[in-house]
Parts: C-alpha cells; structure tokens; sequence
C-alpha cells in the first residue's frame, strides 16, 4: 500500500507537467493547422501569388520590355493590393490550366477563363471582370455565313477544351450535321489561319477577336452565338475562401475607383480602330497635324541622317502624331519610347514632342547601325524598323529560323515571311527570346513604308511647285 501511495505520488508531479506541455502545444498546432488552411496567410508569409495563366494579347504575353497583358496588369495590381508579388506560370495548354490549378501548382488562374457550369464543379470562380460573346469569325470577301444552320457543310476548326466546344456540342443536338474540328492551337492562331485564307471558319470570345481585328482587318464578325458569357479568376475549391474574398473586395475596389474599365480600356479601347492603312485620314492630318511638327523632323534627320520623312512615317504609325499618346505596354509619346530606351537616350520627357521625336530618331540610327554588316540598304533600313516595333532580339530569333528553313536571313522579303512563326507555339519554343507577336512587325514596316513613300511623293511635287509651306494636299491624289 505505501509502496502504490508513493508511486502514485510521484506520477502526479509527472502528469501534471504532460497536461501543462499538452495545454500549451495545443494552441501552437492548431495556429499551424489554421495557418495551413488560410490560403490568404500562406501567400502573404511567402511574398508571392502565384498565378497560372497562358501566352495571349489578351492574357500574357512577353516584350522587349518585359511581360504585359491584361490579365498580367490585373493581377499585378491585386498582387500589390495584396503586398505581395506575382509569380506567372505559362501553361503549355489551355486544357491544362484548370487541372493544373486543382492539382495545387498555382493559388489562383487567369487566363481568360470563361464561367461554364462543367468548370464551375471543378474551380471556384471569383467575380466576372468582363463580358464576351462567341463570335463565328470568316474572312472578308468568302461567304458569310448567316446562322447556325450555315455552318453546316463548312470548315470549322476551335481550340481544344474551350467553352466553343461545349457550344458546339450543344448546337449539335439541334443541328445533327453540324462537324467541326477540334485543335490544341490557340485561337489566335486559327484566327491567323481564317485571315490567310488558310481555315474558312473559327469561333472566339469577342474580346479576342476585337484585338485581332488590328492587326487582321479582313477578318470579320458573321454571327453572335449566344448570350453574353463571363470571364473571371478561378481558384481552388475547399472550406477555405480567405485568398477568394481578398479578390473579391479587390474587385469590387477596382471597379468602384475605375481602374479596371482603365485597363479594360488600355487593351481594348484602340480595338474599335483597325491599323490598316487609310490614306484619307492619313492624307488629312499630313495637312492638319503633321505641319506642327515637320520642322522637329527636318531637324532630327539632319542630327542622324535619317531621312526626315521616314521618322515622320514612324511617328505617324506609331501614335498618328499625337504626342500624348500612350500604349497598353507603356510606351509613350509622338514616338512611342519606353522608359528604358528614353532613359538610354537621355530622354526627360516622352510627351515633348521635341524630346520623343529626337529619341526617336537616335534610336532608329543605332537599330540601323546594329544591324550585321551583311544586311544591305534597303534590307537594313526595314530590318531596323522591324526591330524598332518588335525589338532586336525578337528579330534575331526570325533571322534565325529564315537561314534555318533555307532562305536569305539578310533579306526583308524572306525574313518577313517568318517573323509571323514567333507567335506559334512550335517554332517560338525552339528560339532563344520566345514569344512574340511576329505578324506587327510586318504590318509596321508594311506601313511605315507607305506613309514614307507618300510623303516623299507629296514632299517632291512641293519642291516641284517650289511652295515654300508644309506638305499640300492640293496634290494628285495616290
């Protein structure tokens, strides 16, 4: 008995100790196990969201100046809203993103997503940003089709795993002999392949499609294929909805104080004004704006010898003159400067006209200078202007796949055949600086060279006529 009595009295000091150490431990692995389910939390200790996203001009997609996109300002701007940082991860696939988002790579998506009911049992999807339609895309000059029943008998050819199939499915129950072909190519490309002339038929989201009608102006919109549809951020499903509700009160800020209908905007406000060239308005602002600024060109030209009425050309592509103007990448100003090369260059000011026009004009003279010695005038002068829209690197990368596939790497008319590759996931994969919107640079110095070749043209008959005002739109008409 007195042996139990002492046992027992020296386990109790024990126990004692093993409930105090049990009490105080308690809380700490309850913190942890909140602290692991707070996605909220976990982001902010780790100084980073990361997002899963895809190569778009309407999503993500990499400059010379570093990445852009709308989605790549949106969520930098909820990042900093959140004091955290963005860390993009580029899908390979548009199929992948949302299992890849549910297998935990990633806090968050954006990547243009649509809201569908079959995604909405996989993803938790915040607020909607934006709307879109599906549109029926087919090139100016082939048939239009009028309805769905149109599209019966015709090429047909949609992303793989988008919103478009589950439309086209739907229509099938209706339409029996409705066919189409699904591809993992983007949508931008197979928009590409309708303005070719390549693939009679596509389906993208509206916003898609505004944004490629820049660059692509025969491409046309032949039918709405239903009701409006949302986009918005998707994040993983679970009890815990911490990193969810932050976006939402992000949102909700961002629409109150006008930032997103800003970067809405920023991307989509210039869709509504295709890039072709429309030598009527062109024509009038030789007359009504170019007379402001002729003088800063003569005298830029003569500091470079550059051609005075090729930097004018320039500037009239890449901001119509307006000295105020501003791109969704941050370019600004009647030259369209970034920051970093304004800063090379010395410039103080991009929307002094006579500052921007200046940069400009150095900057041309250097891309001209920088070009190898093979590349001959007037391989040289376009090469540059390539460079001056795309950057050097980019060009490079072109040359590159010109000399590999047997062509003239030295020649404009060979190299822009495969600057337009830069944009397909095949090739741009295989180079050193990636993706890029190859198809601009061909459109800019197509441009460029038009608007340089009429000023030249009107310059001359000016002389001719030895008037000494500004270039004089009583010439013939071209």
């Amino acid at each position: 008995m007195e042996r139990a009595a002492h046992e027992r009295g020296t386990r109790r000091p024990y126990a004692g100790w093993l409930l105090l150490f049990v009490a105080l431990l308690l809380p700490a692995l309850c913190s942890c196990s909140l602290f692991e389910r707070n996605k909220l939390r976990a982001v902010k200790s780790a100084g980073e969201l990361v997002v899963l996203t895809r190569t778009s001009p309407t999503t993500y997609y990499d400059t010379p100046d570093g990445p852009t996109g709308f989605e790549y300002d949106l969520v930098s701007s909820f990042a900093s809203y959140l004091g955290v940082k963005p860390r993009f991860i580029v899908a390979e696939k548009f199929t992948d993103i949302i299992p890849r988002l549910v297998n935990g790579d990633a806090d968050m998506a954006a990547a243009g997503i649509t809201v569908t009911e079959a995604r909405s049992k996989q993803v938790r999807f915040g607020p909607p940003y934006q709307q879109i339609r599906q549109q029926v895309v087919y090139r100016l000059g082939t048939t239009r089709p009028a309805d769905v029943k149109d599209l019966i008998g015709r090429q047909i050819e949609v992303q793989r795993g988008t919103s478009y199939v589950d439309r086209l499915n739907e229509l099938k129950q209706q339409y029996p002999d409705l066919k189409w072909t699904e591809t993992d190519k983007e949508t931008e490309e197979l928009l590409q392949s309708v303005w070719e002339g390549l693939l009679e038929l596509s389906i993208a989201d509206s916003n898609i499609v505004a944004v490629n009608r820049q660059y692509f102006p025969e491409l046309q919109v032949a039918f709405s294929m239903q009701k409006p549809e949302s986009l918005a951020w998707a994040f993983p499903l679970g009890k815990d909805t911490s990193l969810y509700d932050a976006a939402v009160k992000f949102l909700e800020k961002a629409r109150a104080s006008g930032e997103l209908a800003q970067i809405i905007d920023r991307y989509y406000g210039p869709a509504s004004h295709s890039n072709f060239i429309n030598l009527s308005v062109f024509k009038v602002r030789v007359r009504s704006r170019l007379p402001l600024y002729q003088l800063l060109y003569e005298k830029a030209g003569k500091l470079t010898d550059v051609d005075w009425r090729l930097l004018a050309a320039i500037g009239y592509q890449e901001s119509y003159w307006d000295s105020k103007a501003t791109s969704p990448t941050g370019v600004r100003g009647m030259m369209m400067l970034t920051q970093d090369t304004a800063d090379h260059l010395g410039i103080v000011d991009r929307l002094n006209a006579a500052q921007s026009i200046d940069g400009g004009s150095r900057y041309i003279q250097s891309l001209i200078q920088r070009m190898p010695p093979g590349i001959t005038e007037p391989d040289r002068t376009w090469m540059a202007l390539a460079a001056y829209n795309i950057g050097i690197n980019h060009l490079e990368d072109a040359r590159i796949i010109t000399e590999k596939q047997g062509h003239n790497p030295n020649k404009w008319n060979d190299v822009k055949n495969y600057l337009p590759l830069l944009a397909d996931k095949a090739w741009y994969s295989k180079t050193k600086y990636g993706y890029a919107r190859g198809r601009e640079p061909v459109i800019f110095v197509n441009s460029v060279r038009t608007y340089y070749d009429i000023l030249v043209k009107l310059d001359e008959e000016e002389k001719a006529r030895n008037k000494p005002e500004a270039l004089d739109l009583k010439a013939p008409a071209i």
